[in-house]
């Protein structure tokens, strides 16, 4: 019992150790969720409260947003020049203008990591409409190891309360939210907004009891209810582990609660997340001073080679030490050569 409580102790004191960095929310949900209207409350609140906080917009199709973003991938990326450069739809432009603004996405951590007085407490990030864009892309998936690699990071995934109201779109919104907990492997928060429109603990009776929510199906005997009737048995172990709020952007209801839970996921990215993420980077310097050790004996064999047939004309040939191709330079004309948060 002694060693545990050290442990905990411990554990402790190292969550301490990491109060100085800012807790990055990655605000992700459906279009029409209410998420830029739920990050101008967010950053009405920060001011209000005269708390220390960054916000940045990674949509760079809105055409305003309602609060002042720190970074605005728009002040990089030209989303109709890149749409019109290179013969893009309106999904395959956000998509290709989040692809370049991630290639210089060092540039943002750097501003976030940058030391202010008095320190930053959070990072709120808004996410492009397009669910699928961020969150099944690789600028997206390198936009949130990059966060999450540096910060307590965790997703705030926003759920349209009203519309959850039929038990197949409640179904639909769990089932999104699953895929996304299991790929970024990051603390999850569900925000059910809009609560001044409808109130949300009917979807917590449905996840806490699954025959609540068989109930709700009852007067359907479609395949598809019956596809959800099965999936809320699957999912019941998943709601088990999950945090949730209910929260109106427009009135500002629960924002203190939102917050309150947004320190309990990061507590939880420092107890699992950090750790495990600690051990990849471990294996993952190993694999490379392997190689490198590797490449080093092949250099070795190659200048042993050379040496002894130094004499011959035709063995001169040049030693490859790495083949690897650096990837091309960025040429599109809608990049600026640095990103600011306009303070500098």
């Amino acid at each position: 019992m002694a060693d545990t409580g050290g442990q905990a102790e411990e554990a402790s004191s190292s969550g301490r150790s990491e109060d100085a960095k800012p807790t990055v929310v990655l605000v992700i949900g459906m279009a029409g969720s209410g998420k830029t209207t739920l990050l101008q409350r967010l950053s009405s609140h920060l001011h209000t409260t005269q708390t220390p906080g960054y916000i940045i917009n990674l949509d760079p199709a809105v055409t305003q947003v309602p609060y002042g973003a720190n970074i605005d991938i728009r002040d990089t990326v030209n989303y109709k020049n890149v749409m019109k450069q290179y013969g893009l739809g309106p999904n395959g432009g956000i998509l290709t203008s989040l692809n370049l603004f991630a290639t210089r996405f060092d540039q943002v951590i750097s501003l976030c990591e940058k030391q202010r007085d008095p320190p930053l407490k959070y990072i709120i990030v808004d996410t492009p409409g397009q669910i699928e864009i961020f969150t099944w892309s690789a600028s997206g998936a390198i936009i949130t190891e990059a966060f999450a690699s540096g910060f307590p990071t965790m997703i705030a995934f926003i759920i349209d309360t009203p519309r959850c109201a039929h038990p197949q779109t409640f179904m639909s919104n769990m089932l999104q939210a699953c895929s996304i907990l299991y790929k970024s492997k990051l603390p999850m928060l569900l925000v059910f907004n809009k609560t001044d429109v409808s109130r949300h603990e009917f979807a917590l009776d449905w996840m806490a009891d699954f025959e609540t929510f068989h109930v709700a199906l009852q007067a359907d005997s479609s395949y598809a209810s019956t596809l959800s009737k099965s999936l809320s048995l699957v999912l019941e172990e998943f709601y088990c582990n999950l945090k949730t709020v209910g929260v109106s952007a427009v009135t500002g209801e629960n924002i203190d609660e939102f917050f309150t839970s947004v320190e309990a996921c990061a507590e939880e990215y420092l107890k699992f997340y950090k750790p495990e993420m600690d051990r990849k980077v471990q294996a993952r310097n190993e694999l490379e001073v392997q190689r490198q050790a590797k490449e080093l004996s092949r250099l070795n064999l190659d200048r042993t080679a050379t040496g002894q047939s130094a004499g011959s004309s035709s063995s001169g040939g040049k030693i490859a030490l790495d083949a690897r191709v650096r990837p091309p330079a960025q040429s599109a004309d809608e990049l600026d050569g640095h990103i600011s948060d306009g303070s500098d």
